[in-house]
């Protein structure tokens, strides 16, 4: 059976416990045109609009 030959220290195991690894939340913004929340470089799934442009037809 696998036992450790040393001690792990503080530091590593805390480096290993961390957030740095952990996955973040995508960042929203506020859509020029309607105001709704979308993430970045992505087109509105309300309006249709990307980048002050009429990309996809939403009916209203």
């Amino acid at each position: 059976m696998a036992v450790p030959k040393r001690k792990v220290s503080k530091a590593r195991r805390d480096k290993r416990r961390s957030n740095v690894w952990k996955i973040s939340a995508p960042s929203l913004v506020k859509c020029s045109q309607c105001g709704e929340f979308k993430t970045t470089h992505r087109v509105c799934k309300e309006c249709g609009y990307y980048n002050g442009r009429e990309v996809i037809k939403k009916e209203a």
